[in-house]
């Protein structure tokens, strides 16, 4: 004779320390993007519903929250384990590198995009760890490689630094176009 399965046995899996919390906030994030998918998209008149502007955004948030109410269930359902707020706490921890970004992002406009670029990039170097000579010596190389390639040959138009203000005009005019 078959054994029937409980909802909990359905919905058991094994869980990882933080699962529950990460269940949360995938679900409240999933349920307030569904709540704003009328203000963010339009419906238009004669079109086919497929083709519609709102369509297949609104599929995928509708999926995405149905899938976020079934992992929070499977969440519910699955035994605790110890460790949930080191698990959170690891995860908050990547946050200094989102700062280190807004920071740069800041500082471009002020000492211009190769300097920023190659302090920053060195510094993250020792921040991860790589504090030698030769790793922020490949780490200041890489980064004139992109500032050259960025500004020189893709030309991508990024805010030229204050700093070359106080340059002579021919050294200005040179850094403005490709520093």
């Amino acid at each position: 004779m078959a054994h029937i399965k409980t909802l909990q046995e359905l919905f058991r899996r094994h869980r990882r320390p933080g699962d529950i919390v990460f269940a949360i906030l995938f679900l409240a994030i999933s349920v307030f993007l569904l709540t704003q998918i009328y203000g963010e998209t339009s419906w238009v008149k004669r079109t086919k519903w497929f083709a519609q502007p709102r369509f297949w955004p609104a599929a995928s948030l509708i999926a995405m929250t149905l899938f976020a109410i079934f992992h929070f269930v499977g969440s519910l359902c699955s035994p605790r384990i110890l460790g949930r707020w080191f698990e959170v706490v690891f995860w908050l921890r990547s946050l200094e590198f989102v700062l280190y970004f807004l920071l740069y992002v800041a500082v471009v406009p002020q000492l211009g995009y190769l300097p920023t670029t190659v302090l920053f990039t060195c510094l993250l170097t020792v921040r991860v760890g790589l504090a030698t000579p030769r790793f922020i010596g490949f780490a200041a190389l890489f980064a004139i490689c992109v500032a050259v390639i960025f500004r020189s040959i893709l030309q991508v138009k990024i805010p030229a630094g204050q700093i070359y203000e106080a340059f002579p005009e021919p050294l200005r005019a040179f850094a403005l176009t490709y520093l």
